[in-house]
């Protein structure tokens, strides 16, 4: 028994190198964006860029629960709005705080929000569950409409600081390097989940959940773990919103933008691996940023919807997956 340990250990040893070294490597490749960012010498630059970068961080939310466990979560704007009204709140009562204590808060109110959800719909399978995170969405935006300490449907502004701390310089330079942290947190996170024994329980439960039950597999309680950290990464990835575009209402917390994007970008990278997010954000987030100045913003989701519906005819696996198809 101590020998099978000690081989396990031995096996583990270099999965944990792999992890740190790509944490490190992560780091590193998010300073340089922030450097050549930081050069450009143009404002614009930092709010297309954030916009882009939180779209990764979305998109590895979903594909945590959508990708890897195969049960598609319509209610993005739920988890997303709660992290964001989170920083409304906690603007009004303690208007000290910093910035990542609050995305740390927003988070853990959605993953609450999202375990909570998940003991109530997981046990719906298929297209029920889809719907069931539909009318979540749908109740919570009925929820903060009429919730008048946080503006209501008149929405509330959120000022930001002139000056960015720690680094100086206009505000919107720190909100982009702390969504590129985010960022970072999210993508080891869905790295790490790819290769442990959690992911292999999510694989199965996506593949087969009868025959994983079947299995031994204690199925409800990953899908647990997966809702409460894909919730969680959405409401972070929301938290930083108001001060963003300091003054949020329901049609902007809640905007369909999210909701679509959240899901196409995965789909169109493939939701296969934690890469998957990131080449959809950057090719159709990156396209929605030139069309927002070249065209008008009002053709954004269009633009995602008439690209997923083609890499779903064409390369159902995304582009991700269709490399690793052609390199097999």
């Amino acid at each position: 028994m101590a020998s099978l340990v000690a081989k396990d250990a031995e096996r583990e040893a270099p999965r944990g190198l792999g992890h740190v070294a790509f944490i490190l490597v992560m780091v590193a490749v998010a300073a340089v964006v922030f450097m050549i960012t930081r050069s450009i010498g143009n404002s614009y630059a930092f709010f297309a860029a954030y916009v882009v970068v939180q779209y990764m961080v979305l998109g590895t939310a979903w594909n945590i629960l959508g990708g890897y466990t195969g049960y598609v979560n319509f209610g993005v704007t739920a988890f997303f709005a709660i992290g964001a009204y989170s920083t409304v709140v906690l603007h009004k009562l303690t208007p000290w705080m910093p910035l990542p204590a609050m995305i740390l808060i927003g988070g853990v109110m959605a993953a609450l929000v999202g375990l909570g959800t998940g003991y109530l719909t997981l046990r719906l399978r298929g297209v029920f569950f889809s719907i069931a995170t539909l009318a979540l969405a749908v109740v919570v935006q009925t929820l903060i409409t009429n919730w008048d300490f946080v503006g209501g449907a008149r929405g509330a502004y959120v000022m930001r600081p002139r000056i960015a701390p720690l680094i100086g310089g206009d505000y919107i330079q720190y909100l982009f390097l702390v969504m590129l942290g985010l960022c970072v947190i999210a993508l080891a996170t869905a790295r790490a989940i790819e290769r442990s024994a959690l992911g292999y329980g999510f694989a199965a439960i996506r593949d087969d959940e009868a025959a994983a039950e079947a299995s031994g597999v204690p199925t409800l309680g990953l899908k647990l773990i997966a809702t409460a950290l894909s919730g969680g990464f959405m409401g972070m990835a929301g938290a930083p919103l108001p001060y963003y575009v300091t003054y949020l209402d329901p049609s902007s917390g809640f905007s369909l933008n999210y909701a679509v994007n959240a899901i196409a970008m995965p789909l169109i990278g493939g939701t296969s691996s934690w890469l998957g997010p990131i080449v959809g954000a950057i090719l159709v987030g990156g396209l929605q940023e030139y069309i927002r100045v070249t065209i008008s913003s009002a053709v954004n989701v269009l633009v995602a919807g008439v690209l997923m519906v083609a890499f779903v005819i064409l390369a159902p696996q995304g582009i991700v997956g269709l490399f690793q198809r052609k390199k097999r």
